[in-house]
């Protein structure tokens, strides 16, 4: 059997492992921290995903795990609402509830391996046959086999994310975007609340307290809409992640030889347009079902035509989202125009 090794054990690492042939491939999954995060998130699952998770085979179970994903509510930092786009089709789903689904489709075959991996060196198992970067934004992989021009970027951003254990108010819903922040509320599985907020900080990048971004993040929006100083007092440091954004700078292809990227490995983004852990999850499946039916070299060009584009593009589009929420100088101009829109 053809040997692949996958650094990274998250949902792009996890989705190709599920998704691999196990009669076919020798797979071995490199995992830094296997369990689930001690911090709870909420991801969006898109058609595209949807159907992914199809392919997978675990679609009726995370549908099962998710919560409807009804309409946004885009809204000035006062919470007055531009407008509430219906959102179609769109699952919610929590981080930890899809990578234990992920986690269970994994074949027994499939050796796994914990620890985080710092170096590939250039003999040994790590050498041997196809070597899978899904080791995010920070990979091992990619700083290999793409070099220090591929390094992940610093933005000036910094993002927090939480759950609350109560379900929200009906009219609190949505995206507020203020000058320079924005701050989002939306339902989660359970009957729960999932925030997040981001603006620019000097915090980190590496190490943040949870406790001071919170602080930070409640003097920021001191005196916004009422739903969010609702939330702020309710979040907790110990429920609270808090991280600068790092992206990936354009690749013109994900495959050197002897390895590939997937995920954020490959095309790290934002986070403003939700996609992604989408992404990540269509990665996977596109790679393992190319894999499972075509020679290796032809799968991965295969894999490479149907992926990087795309991906590029939407990293793009994420990057002038984050630019247009978050604008300090122009945010009266950006204001007075989507209210004209909303009238």
């Amino acid at each position: 059997m053809d040997p692949i090794t996958i650094i990274g054990g998250g949902i792009a690492g996890l989705a190709l492992a599920a998704g691999l042939d196990p009669q076919r491939f020798d797979v071995t999954l490199h995992e830094q921290r296997p369990g689930v995060p001690p911090v709870e998130t909420s991801l969006a699952m898109w058609p595209e995903a949807q159907a992914a998770l199809a392919l997978l085979g675990i679609l009726p179970d995370v549908r099962a795990a998710s919560t409807g994903f009804g309409g946004m509510a885009l809204r000035d930092s006062a919470g007055n609402a531009w407008g509430s786009p219906e959102v179609r089709g769109v699952l919610g789903v929590s981080r930890a509830d899809l990578l234990m689904i992920l986690d269970a489709a994994v074949p027994h075959a499939v050796q796994r391996v914990a620890g985080r991996v710092d170096d590939v060196p250039a003999s040994g198992p790590l050498a041997a046959g196809l070597l899978v970067g899904a080791d995010g934004v920070h990979s091992v992989v990619r700083r290999t086999f793409w070099g220090k021009r591929a390094a992940a970027k610093l933005t000036p951003y910094l993002a927090l994310r939480g759950v609350l254990a109560e379900p929200i108010a009906p009219d609190a819903g949505g995206e507020y975007w203020g000058r320079g922040q924005l701050f989002g509320i939306t339902p989660a599985s359970g009957g729960r609340t999932y925030w997040y907020a981001s603006f620019r900080s000097d915090l980190g990048p590496a190490g943040i307290d949870a406790a001071e971004a919170l602080q930070r993040t409640r003097e920021r929006f001191a005196g916004s809409a009422p739903a969010i100083g609702r939330v702020l007092a309710k979040a907790a440091p110990e429920s609270t992640l808090a991280q600068r954004i790092w992206t990936v700078p354009t690749l013109g292809s994900f495959v050197r030889p002897g390895a590939v990227l997937i995920g954020d490995a490959a095309h790290g983004m934002t986070p403003n347009l939700g996609r992604g852990a989408c992404e990540a999850i269509v990665d996977a499946a596109n790679l393992a079902e190319l894999l499972n039916a075509q020679p290796m070299g032809e799968a991965l060009r295969a894999y490479n035509r149907q992926r990087v584009v795309r991906t590029q593009l939407l990293r793009v589009a994420s990057s002038a989202m984050t630019g247009l929420a978050l604008t300090e100088h122009a945010q009266p101009l950006r204001d007075r125009l989507l209210g004209l829109a909303a009238r």
